[in-house]
């Protein structure tokens, strides 16, 4: 990946997606649906340094959270099921007083098929370590940047939402995918 000496990039929503997928648990978790949930507002910023990144930084708009579909469970998700999902998901992670998710790296180490970022991940006000794997792909006239991590809910603090007194309960457990395609040729400051 070639850069200006000090270039940085900056990635959003045009550039990629953030997902969320979520399990489902309890004695009646085959009533439940499996969610895929989109963080719709994100920007993600890298540092370069000779030609290497050397640091970055992910910030997260919870409110921008958007449920995109359900699979299993008895019935299809409906529409007015997905908004009443949102809202149950936007309560248990306290949107209101913590509108923010963020990741930092301050360091970033070079892998066969990408780099490892070590950072500090921010959930509902409370901070922890996180290691993100991230794989990049040549295309040609774009890098790809993939990652998948396994985020638990209640290392933050956030209670997965349950009902029927706990029978029916979103994982603990969830899965953070992220993928973007960056152009080559767009590399220099921003």
């Amino acid at each position: 990946m070639s850069h200006d000496e000090s270039a940085a990039w900056s990635l959003d929503r045009s550039d990629g997606e953030l997902l969320i997928r979520t399990g489902v648990a309890g004695r009646a978790a085959q009533m439940g649906h499996r969610l895929t949930i989109a963080m719709r507002g994100w920007r993600a910023t890298v540092q370069w340094s000779d030609d290497e990144p050397v640091s970055a930084e992910l910030n997260v708009d919870v409110n921008s959270l958007e449920v995109v579909r359900g699979d299993g469970g008895l019935t299809p998700l409906s529409g007015p099921e997905k908004i009443l999902v949102r809202s149950n998901a936007l309560r248990s992670l306290d949107a209101r007083r913590f509108p923010r998710i963020g990741f930092a790296a301050k360091t970033i180490e070079k892998t066969d098929d990408g780099y490892l970022l070590p950072g500090t991940l921010t959930i509902h006000g409370k901070a922890r370590t996180q290691v993100v794997d991230v794989r990049t792909d040549d295309l040609g006239d774009t890098w790809r940047l993939s990652s998948e991590a396994v985020v638990r809910q209640s290392d933050f603090g956030v209670k997965p939402y349950s009902q029927l007194l706990g029978s029916l309960k979103v994982a603990d457990d969830v899965t953070v995918t992220f993928t973007a395609q960056r152009a080559k040729d767009t590399s220099t400051k921003e």
